[in-house]
């Protein structure tokens, strides 16, 4: 007897199931909460409850996440996790592994990043499509930040070891507060105005979300992905994104990043040209030896051709085609003259007097041989003819006239059957001394006796 009752799950089963159920229905979410229980075993990674006034749950994150974080987090502090929902499937626990995390006074904040960040990338201002890339060998490189900043030592440190022979023009601006999202805009109007530089770099050190708020203007990105001039963004430190990073044509994670990225190597340059200068070296000594070698064959070739043993094979040469054109002369002359030969016997069997000879002869002997064919073709002829008009006289209708008969026809043709006459029809009687019409008056039936 089978049993109705299914295969039972397994627990891991189970809870993968639930894993991916969870981890399939939630996108990334921002959650914020007061963190408890927080943990920092020795493996790196974190382990916290995250709870508010109602319920928490259990929350981890790995030391690949938690090493980019700004600040040190400790329990009871309230803070803005972006994080996936999953399920530990060994111990069934439902938890969030989370992505980034920051205090919670700057959730507005990031709430107003993601908000404009989403809009401008649906009009398209980020698109890959319309990034430019960046010159190899600018003239001259264009700082937009402040100019007592640390950035602006940085990049200028960086450009100074890397290619001190390209100048910096930096177009000073506030980075910070109220005032900098306007400043920053009129520096980067008047770099593209002037046109001194083939690339830009706009950006500042590190900092809160706040301090980098500047670079998150709406006005300021849109100018950014509206630059003619190849523009890099350089806003913070690696962990830091601003909006400026998606609108520019490459983004750098520091500023001293962005000073490697627009400027050569001039220690690569110098190493690059040594190393082609060696190149150089070579192959000219190469080709000197290529030619010295060159210039030896040509001489001993110039012995052995000696103008004097080249004028004696010349005339050696001319001998030989003199020979060669007079056995090539009288070949043809054979030729001609036994084709000329050729000629002449055809000529000679087309000549008129020949040809009226032979005509006379042929015409002789056909006078002979002409009565005794006609004579006897003309006797068969005349056979043949009487036994046809015999022949033809028998098969005629008249000859049947003669017998005593006679030939009905009706409408021209002969009368066949009684059946294609109707009365009142005239009919026509041929007999061998004349003929006459008569008309139907009565149409009888054949009898046995007729």
């Amino acid at each position: 007897m089978t049993s109705s009752r299914t295969e039972p799950y397994s627990i891991s089963r189970l809870n993968l199931e639930a894993q991916g159920l969870l981890e399939g229905s939630f996108p990334l979410i921002w959650l914020q909460g007061e963190l408890s229980n927080l943990s920092r075993p020795r493996s790196g990674h974190w382990y916290f409850s995250l709870k508010d006034d109602r319920a928490q749950v259990n929350g981890a994150m790995f030391r690949n996440r938690n090493q980019l974080l700004r600040f040190q987090p400790r329990d009871g502090q309230q803070v803005l996790v972006r994080a996936r929902v999953t399920l530990y499937v060994p111990r069934g626990g439902f938890q969030l592994v989370v992505e980034h995390m920051e205090e919670a006074g700057e959730g507005a904040l990031r709430a107003q990043f993601e908000a404009l960040k989403a809009k401008l990338e649906a009009e398209g201002l980020f698109a890959s499509e319309r990034k430019r890339p960046l010159p190899r060998w600018p003239r001259r490189i264009g700082v937009i930040t402040s100019p007592s900043g640390a950035a602006v030592r940085d990049v200028v440190q960086v450009l100074k070891r890397r290619c001190p022979g390209i100048p910096v023009l930096v177009y000073p601006a506030a980075v910070q507060g109220d005032e900098a999202p306007m400043q920053l805009r009129r520096a980067l109007d008047l770099a593209v105005r002037r046109a001194d530089c083939d690339v830009l770099v706009i950006g500042r050190g590190g900092g809160s979300l706040e301090d980098l708020w500047a670079f998150n203007d709406e006005a300021l990105v849109r100018a950014v992905a509206a630059c003619p001039i190849p523009i890099v963004s350089a806003v913070g430190h690696e962990v830091d994104v601003a909006l400026t990073d998606f609108a520019a044509d490459l983004r750098a994670p520091t500023p001293s990043a962005a000073a490697e990225l627009v400027s050569p190597d001039g220690e690569a340059i110098l190493a690059r040209l040594d190393q082609l200068q060696r190149r150089q070296h070579r192959a000219v000594a190469g080709t000197l030896q290529y030619r010295r070698q060159r210039l030896s064959q040509l001489a001993h070739r110039l012995q052995l051709r000696h103008p004097q043993r080249e004028l004696e094979q010349r005339r050696q040469q001319v001998d030989e085609y003199q020979a060669r054109l007079q056995r090539a002369l009288q070949h043809k002359q054979t030729l001609l003259q036994a084709r000329l030969d050729r000629l002449k016997g055809r000529v000679m069997q087309q000549s008129p007097r020949q040809r009226l000879a032979l005509q006379r002869q042929r015409l002789l002997g056909l006078q002979r041989r002409l009565p005794v064919p006609l004579l006897h073709q003309r006797s068969q002829l005349q056979q043949r003819l009487t036994g046809l008009g015999r022949r033809l006289h028998t098969a005629s209708p008249l000859a049947t006239l003669d017998r005593g008969y006679s030939l009905t026809l009706a409408e021209g043709q002969p009368l066949r059957s009684v059946e294609t006459l109707r009365e009142g029809q005239t009919v026509e009687t041929r007999l061998a001394d004349g003929r006459f019409e008569s008309k139907v008056t009565r149409l009888l039936p054949s009898s046995d006796n007729d």
